[in-house]
């Protein structure tokens, strides 16, 4: 069986370790890269001297490609990607997938129509340290899921032309979809505009859950400390998921609080709190981005749906701007619409 033929467009901050990756599967065969900076294709072709190198990605489309990855800035992912599907190319496109979810629903039927793999890069959901937190939480371990606490701060990097919901939030909204299987039912936000006029680099979100589950998203641009953490607090146990630690990326606490029966004065009444052992499972690490993009190939190659199809992130542009439409014009908590769609792969 011939090796799947892979074109990257974009080979600034995450293109080159896409490329990287592609190159090293057996199955693919990375040929060709577009750019319109010239000192980022030198540099690409330096590295990988047998990659063809041009500066316009339209000739992509006569090099008898199979597919394409979209690694440009969020505001051109939707005409390159949608330009790539038209011309009967598999699409992988970077998060977020547009930057506005009719636009997400346009690509996901024009791939539909042509019966061509849409994945979006939401990275998190190949991440084995992710998987599992999910084993953990399916298997009933935790037991009832409370609530979800995320966290993703660091200082910087600011940008003019987004804010940090768009650039953060696709992160750990994705992981909070996939690890519940369910839709948020609602949103709420709260931000500032600290350092660029307009530009929110500081936000609190609240996702209400069916079943009553809470999840708490607070992502930033404008703190001391790198973190990159999830919570999960469940009725018997609860997890911590901790991307920042190489070693102990999950620690499951067997911490709780259990309701007393009924009693007949205030005297009796006593919470039980426990404070058991802290569980640390081993976590075959293996590279999430490489994960990634096997996973695209292997779509392709066996005509299946990616599980981050473009439906999920059409998922995850609904709630971001659900977040945004609180943020500029909160009152209450916003709504949102879920239309259900079924993709081909």
């Amino acid at each position: 069986m011939e090796d799947t033929r892979i074109g990257v467009i974009g080979c600034g901050y995450w293109g080159p370790n896409l490329i990287r990756n592609f190159v090293e599967i057996p199955t693919a065969k990375m040929v060709a890269v577009a750019d319109l900076d010239q000192g980022r294709l030198a540099h690409i072709g330096a590295r990988y001297p047998q990659i063809q190198l041009t500066r316009d990605y339209r000739e992509l489309f006569d090099l008898d490609l199979d597919a394409v990855v979209v690694a440009t800035p969020p505001a051109t992912h939707f005409a390159i990607a949608h330009d790539c599907l038209e011309n009967n190319l598999h699409v992988l496109v970077e998060k977020p997938i547009t930057l506005n979810s009719n636009d997400a629903s346009k690509l996901i039927r024009v791939a539909d129509d042509k019966d061509l793999v849409l994945m979006v890069g939401h990275t998190f959901e190949y991440n084995s340290a992710v998987h599992a937190l999910k084993e953990i939480i399916d298997s009933g371990e935790i037991g009832k899921v409370f609530y979800i606490d995320s966290a993703r701060l660091n200082l910087g990097l600011f940008q003019s032309d987004s804010n940090v919901l768009w650039d953060l939030a696709p992160h750990d909204i994705s992981i909070l979809l996939y690890l519940l299987g369910k839709e948020p039912i609602s949103v709420s936000a709260q931000g500032m505009t600290s350092v660029m006029p307009g530009v929110y680099d500081n936000v609190y979100m609240n996702l209400t859950f069916p079943d009553n589950i809470l999840a708490h998203v607070h992502v930033s641009w404008l703190d001391p400390c790198k973190v990159r953490r999830t919570t999960v607090v469940g009725s018997k146990k609860m997890v911590v998921y901790n991307d920042i630690d190489s070693n102990e990326k999950i620690r499951i606490y067997d911490k709780g609080v259990d309701v007393p029966a009924y009693t007949n004065g205030f005297g009796e009444f006593h919470f039980n709190y426990r404070y058991g052992n802290v569980t640390i499972p081993n976590v075959r690490f293996i590279e999430p981005l490489k994960e990634e993009c096997q996973h695209f190939l292997d779509c392709i190659l066996e005509h299946k749906t990616p599980r981050s199809s473009g439906y999920s992130g059409l998922r995850v542009i609904k709630v971001i701007e659900a977040a945004e439409s609180y943020l500029n014009n909160g009152d209450g908590q916003e709504k949102i619409e879920w239309q259900r769609q079924t993709l081909s792969a």
